[in-house]
């Protein structure tokens, strides 16, 4: 087992940050059923997880301006959420391998609480906050834009979903609001399969298929995107 010491300079590694205070680290490792009971709440991450919530989001929305200069509010907001969401940053936790890190409560790491979305989400900002209560401001920004860059230029999945960018996208070319109807469905009832066509104007229709309306219109809606060259043919 590696020595306490080895394994923060390891993670520091990760990180690109040596702690001046390296309790601000150990905290912002530390799960509520970890904490002393002398401390409570007090001796876990969420303090620390409230602070790199707020430094995430303003290094993630400065990065957002820089790099997509003609893009308005509604498309910032998109990514940012899309940036920010719990998910996104547990895999960016499991990108700085905090996991074998973590502290935990016997119950909760025999539960597998290393690898719970909502704990290494967490742990994820608190280390932001961390950082920043040690070094300031630039170093965290500076942590985000290291593991957050390469999401923010190729997002792991489509930042609208394809009925609003193919409407969208129509209006920006002064076109009618597309068209949906439904060609055929078939299978039984508690298994339905549904084949919906989608029409904008001055364009080929597209069809979509789907256990629903809903997302047979969805799979229409990208079938055109794609055609149009505004979708890769390989979008799930």
């Amino acid at each position: 087992m590696k020595r306490p010491a080895v394994a923060r300079q390891e993670l520091e590694a990760r990180l690109g940050h040596v702690f001046a205070d390296p309790s601000l680290l150990d905290r912002a490792l530390t799960h509520i059923s970890a904490a002393k009971s002398s401390e409570g709440r007090l001796g876990s991450y969420q303090r620390l997880e409230f602070l790199g919530d707020r430094v995430l989001g303003l290094a993630i929305s400065s990065m957002l301006i820089a790099e997509f200069p003609r893009a308005d509010e509604g498309e910032l907001s998109r990514r940012l959420a899309e940036l920010v969401r719990a998910e996104a940053c547990a895999e960016v936790a499991d990108a700085m391998n905090v996991g074998p890190h973590i502290r935990l409560g016997q119950g909760e790491a025999s539960s597998g609480g290393r690898k719970k979305i909502a704990i290494l989400s967490d742990v994820c900002e608190a280390v932001i906050g961390a950082v920043h209560l040690d070094g300031g401001y630039e170093p965290a920004a500076a942590l985000v834009e290291r593991f957050w860059r390469p999401r923010m230029l190729a997002p792991r999945r489509p930042l609208r979903d394809p009925k609003t960018e193919l409407q969208e996208w129509a209006q920006g070319r002064g076109l009618a609001t597309p068209s949906y109807r439904e060609i055929e469905r078939s299978g039984p009832d508690h298994n339905p399969q549904f084949r919906v066509a989608v029409l904008v104007e001055g364009l080929a229709e597209a069809e979509g298929e789907g256990p629903s309306k809903r997302i047979a219109e969805q799979a229409a809606a990208r079938a055109l995107l794609v055609k149009e060259g505004k979708l890769p043919g390989n979008v799930e």
